[in-house]
């Protein structure tokens, strides 16, 4: 089998309710996996686009968290009515979807708007 051109990760990891980070989970992260993965199956996209349940990816601020590889895009703050905009905009066209892409200040560092409990959606306009 050839190896996929995608690869999309979604983050699903559960925290004890009330954590101060929160977590994905709580932010119905496995239907939004689940759907995901069902519209790549309808579409037939299987051979070429491989969604993934994720553990912690540590950006639970952020959540949902999804990454798709190879192109290293991170996106934060995924809601249900966004799954087929990141389908059809990115893994089928190419184009990640720029309203919902984490900024990379935000990617693995300490300080970030969004950590210590803030709600600033820093340019992920809705």
């Amino acid at each position: 089998m050839a190896a996929y051109e995608k690869h999309v990760f979604v983050c699903t990891n559960a925290r004890a309710e009330g954590h101060p980070r929160g977590c994905c989970a709580a932010k119905d992260a496995s239907a939004i996996r689940e759907k995901l993965k069902a519209l790549v199956e309808q579409r037939g996209l299987k051979q070429r686009i491989r969604i993934n349940t994720a553990g912690c990816l540590d950006q639970c601020e952020h959540g949902v968290t999804i990454v798709v590889y190879p192109e290293t895009v991170w996106y934060g703050f995924v809601r249900m009515e966004d799954v087929e905009e990141i389908l059809d905009r990115h893994l089928i066209g190419g184009e990640p979807v720029a309203r919902l892409r984490l900024p990379e200040s935000c990617i693995n560092t300490e300080r970030c708007p969004h950590k210590g409990g803030g709600t600033v959606q820093l340019g992920l306009a809705r």
